[in-house]
């Protein structure tokens, strides 16, 4: 099975419960398609790049799983006719690296990028 993130947009206008009902339908429709999910993170409620079906705003969630291939056609396909999910990405990880990463994303860590080592003759100190 690959490993996969799927991001979705839902309407800012729903309710807490409109919402929950949501996240658990994303959720149900992976598992009978056959994935195993990871984790599902709330990103919030926020301001979109640009208007989408004339919406400023929109509450991100998103799921980090492991699927079929095939599974991944039907999933799309019913988001995009459920009409309070506005906008979607789905991204598949493959190589060793990548997979590493979705690995730390799904258990909510974040990734820094490296930044150079500083030594210690070279690091500031409180006197300066």
């Amino acid at each position: 099975m690959k490993h996969y993130e799927l991001l979705f947009i839902l309407k800012p206008t729903l309710t807490e419960e409109e919402v929950s009902a949501k996240v658990d339908f994303v959720k149900e429709i992976l598992t009978k398609n056959g994935a195993n999910i990871a984790s599902v993170q709330s990103m919030g409620t926020r301001k979109l790049a640009y208007t989408v079906k004339k919406y400023e705003r929109g509450t991100y969630f998103v799921v980090y799983f492991e699927a079929p291939t095939q599974a991944i056609a039907e999933v799309e396909r019913i988001i995009r006719i459920t009409e309070d999910i506005i906008k979607f990405l789905t991204v598949k990880f493959e190589n060793k690296k990548e997979i590493a990463a979705w690995e730390k994303m799904s258990k909510g860590i974040k990734l820094n990028k490296k930044e150079p080592k500083v030594k210690a003759e070279e690091a500031p100190t409180a006197q300066e």
